[in-house]
């Protein structure tokens, strides 16, 4: 049974994606970077350090919309259910709204019933980073954008075949991209 923590802060309620399994172990690093192999994008969709995106705080919050600065570049997290692309079925490819980096291919997500878009592995492992977040007094694996750092969510170890993860990621940090528009 998956459990959702809601807290109330200065008496607005905000969701906190906590989906985890009561009992559920960390997610190792090494199980982050799964890779899955039907997914494929040109190899122009891998970074290296030296396609890093870096940009002050403030241009950021130029930039960004205000959900989508406290999420991406505050590690915010966006009520679930209420993201744009939640229950998203198109087939396409989903890139980070900080960069446009692909990060997770339609044919990897999957229902979870969280109210957070869930993939079960990202496009390429390169393209994700991980992070052990504590914001919530225990261990869980946040991930981010490996270009630009930018919040994603979270991984955990209850998802489907072929790689066991959950990509409980914020609709807010993501945009799509129809397939037919992704260049080969």
């Amino acid at each position: 049974m998956r459990r959702l923590v809601i807290f109330i802060v200065f008496g607005a309620a905000v969701g906190v994606c906590s989906c985890q399994t009561k009992g559920q172990q960390k997610v190792s690093r090494s199980d982050v970077t799964k890779p899955d192999s039907s997914s494929e994008l040109s190899s122009s969709s891998t970074i290296d350090d030296t396609d890093k995106l870096v940009k002050s705080d403030e241009a950021w919050a130029a930039e960004l919309e205000p959900l989508e600065y406290k999420v991406l570049r505050k590690q915010g997290t966006e009520r679930p259910f209420t993201g744009d692309l939640w229950d998203h079925k198109e087939d396409g490819v989903y890139t980070c709204r900080g960069c446009a980096l692909p990060l997770f291919d339609s044919q990897t997500k999957f229902k979870s019933g969280t109210g957070w878009p869930s993939y079960h592995s990202p496009i390429r492992p390169e393209n994700i980073e991980s992070d052990t977040d504590y914001h919530l007094g225990y261990a869980r694996t946040e991930v981010h954008c490996a270009r630009c750092s930018g919040h994603l969510g979270h991984v955990f170890d209850d998802g489907p075949a072929p790689t066991g993860l959950r990509y409980c990621i914020n609709s807010v940090s993501l945009d799509f991209i129809a397939r037919e528009q992704v260049s080969p």
